[in-house]
């Protein structure tokens, strides 16, 4: 589900988050916490505070989807930044579910198509 929607914007929630909270408290949290729409076609994401687990909160036509992955081992590299959300491209947040860090000095830079007349 979450590979066919690499055109969407992903948010991810800095810190750590309660990860008890169900979709309605979260959906809460992305509405007046960070002042977004929870039912716009983006990807809201969370983390715990040991950093081994996180939730993934989409809306997708008449519903929520919660996503939800458990490491075994290691930690995601999550950000710790001052703000409270953090915007970041699809594929980032690729790198951060494989374990990367969000800023890959060596990844190569994404191309982008050029009109030709």
């Amino acid at each position: 589900m979450i590979s066919e929607i690499s055109s969407r914007q992903v948010y991810l929630a800095c810190g750590s988050t309660d990860l008890r909270k169900s979709i309605d408290g979260l959906a809460v949290l992305v509405e007046e916490a960070f002042n977004l729409d929870p039912f716009s076609p983006c990807l809201f994401v969370f983390c715990n505070r040991k950093r081994d687990k996180i939730k993934i909160l989409q809306w997708d036509h008449n519903g929520f989807w919660l996503h939800y992955r458990r490491l075994e081992r290691g930690k995601f590299n999550w950000p710790t930044t001052n703000t409270d959300v953090v915007s970041i491209s699809y594929r980032e947040f690729r790198w951060l579910l494989d374990g990367l860090s969000l800023e890959q000095n060596q990844a190569h830079k994404a191309v982008k198509q050029r009109t030709i007349l």
